[in-house]
């Protein structure tokens, strides 16, 4: 791995070029900080699978299945956001300081507000695809009513409009998924750990998907197949998945910025 970034003056932080199979490592490592702390990271995951479940049973008591396939795949935008708990727990981790539960829920970020700043954009970013979805359905579907959950499936694979709406709707929401990803992959972990504003931390985190496009490619495949996995199986997948791709994503961070 080489380091590269623009001129000495610039306040962006050194970017590594990475080699094509480093992604596989990142995993290797995030596997391990599980081993190393099972209790905090399985615990974490079981939260995150217990709120999916809470929000699943909320939209369908509300009577708004037609929601849940743009939330499900909302999630994909949100969370690296979910994620910082996990980070935290790498750090300590690697540092050899002690890991609670505690330590990964409430987290003393360095760049607070830099950080909150980012979650809201990426919130309004979760708007704007719920409303995407909405409008591709009227596009596409007419006037109809949304279908109930029984009837989306069959929709959406067996008739015409219905395919149309799920390729459109699959490349919108991957085209969407990427450009978060480039802004969210570095800046998450980057803004929890250093004081910095959250433009720069933006920044530093496409100039790390520039200039390793390949091995980000790989590692965003690896992260939607990994939450798609936790996703499909009514979200008990994600007691593990979630932990895994949070703390392997600390792991990307420190190998990609140089310290």
């Amino acid at each position: 791995m080489t380091v590269t970034d623009g001129s000495p003056q610039s306040a962006i932080p050194p970017v590594r070029r990475l080699e094509m199979e480093r992604p596989w490592s990142w995993l290797a490592a995030g596997w391990q900080d599980i081993w190393q702390a099972p209790g905090v990271s399985l615990v974490y995951g079981a939260i995150f699978c217990l709120v999916s479940f809470a929000i699943t049973a909320g939209v369908l008591l509300a009577d708004l299945s037609y929601l849940l396939l743009p939330l499900i795949a909302g999630f994909m935008l949100v969370g690296p956001m979910l994620a910082v708990g996990l980070y935290e727990t790498s750090r300590r981790l690697e540092r050899g300081e002690p890991v609670t539960l505690g330590s990964a829920l409430f987290v003393a970020t360095r760049s607070p507000m830099g950080l909150a700043f980012l979650g809201v954009s990426l919130m309004i970013v979760l708007l704007i695809w719920m409303r995407l979805a909405t409008l591709l359905f009227a596009l596409f579907l007419g006037t109809l009513e949304f279908p109930p959950l029984s009837e989306m499936v069959p929709t959406l694979l067996f008739t015409a409009n219905g395919l149309l709406l799920l390729i459109v709707g699959s490349l919108a929401g991957a085209g969407l998924a990427l450009v978060v990803f480039a802004v969210s992959v570095i800046s998450v972990p980057l803004l929890m750990e250093r004081e910095m504003d959250f433009v720069t931390a933006i920044v530093t985190s496409i100039r790390a998907v520039r200039t390793n496009p390949k091995p980000m490619l790989l590692w965003a495949w690896l992260v939607a197949l990994l939450t798609a996995c936790g996703l499909v199986t009514l979200f008990v997948g994600l007691i593990v998945t979630f932990p895994l791709v949070g703390h392997a994503t600390w792991h990307a961070y420190r190998d990609t910025v140089g310290r």
